[in-house]
């Protein structure tokens, strides 16, 4: 696990969209695919608006450029909230990453893949199906979830089982509720759906690399533990210790290790 301290959000932003472009460029310039697992919240805002911009000033096809998004919320109803929803990633991605890309580049809808409520396990198959993931992007959730997988209360389920978990659909945290409230529902909690269907811990594990940010003073716990080297269900990033290339950039403005 490679650890970098970036001095401010900007910073952060710009080394990982650097990296993302570079490696999507890589993957696209000689008629491959690039297949890339993509997260969302404040913390990916930037990250997204630089690299849209870096893509169009390349002019580099996106016809074999697909995204696997971690995550979406649920309604009552046990299906994907609609794409008029406030909180809908669907919404969030379009809007931040997909509509900022040049249109003459070939980017297709299609090749824009987020988990189905009505079918969770179909995406691991999907993934899987599609050569897996070339780099996953992820966060990290106040109580260390990652996408969401939420803790598990230590000797509850084995550490293997929590490895191997699929696509599924998930009640969320109270905290997970409270903090996607604050930060993305401008405090209003009763937006907030209590359901989501997440990726897996066995399809992130899977990724070829994986990426973590974190720029809030609350990640600096969950941040912590890792460092203490201890995989446990209670801190799901602490899964990543078991991955053989991990990079966690953080602000150093902001969180303290």
């Amino acid at each position: 696990m490679r650890w970098a301290g970036a001095g401010n959000y900007e910073e952060m932003s710009r080394i990982t969209a650097e990296h993302m472009f570079n490696l999507i460029s890589g993957k696209l310039s000689n008629n491959g695919s690039a297949r890339i697992g993509m997260a969302t919240g404040n913390t990916m805002i930037k990250l997204y608006s630089v690299l849209a911009e870096m893509l169009n000033r390349a002019r580099i096809g996106l016809a074999n450029f697909s995204t696997f998004n971690l995550d979406e919320y649920v309604d009552k109803n046990g299906l994907n909230v609609g794409h008029e929803h406030p909180l809908s990633y669907h919404r969030y991605m379009t809007e931040k990453f997909y509509n900022l890309l040049d249109p003459h580049l070939g980017f297709k809808q299609e090749c824009m893949y987020f988990p189905d409520a009505g079918n969770p396990v179909q995406y691991d198959k999907l993934i899987n199906e599609a050569g897996g993931l070339d780099f996953q992007l992820l966060g990290i959730g106040f109580n260390g979830h990652i996408a969401f997988n939420e803790p598990v209360r230590e000797g509850a389920m084995s550490e293997n089982d929590f490895a191997a978990l699929p696509s599924r659909i998930i009640q969320l945290d109270e905290l997970t509720i409270r903090t996607n409230a604050r930060l993305t529902a401008g405090g209003d909690a009763g937006i907030v759906p209590h359901r989501a269907v997440t990726m897996g811990m066995k399809s992130i594990l899977k990724a070829k690399e994986i990426m973590l940010l974190a720029c809030f003073s609350e990640q600096t716990v969950p941040l912590g533990k890792l460092k203490t080297g201890k995989v446990s269900t209670e801190n799901p990033a602490s899964f990543l210790l078991k991955h053989p290339s991990v990079s966690i950039i953080y602000t150093t403005d902001k969180i303290e290790l």
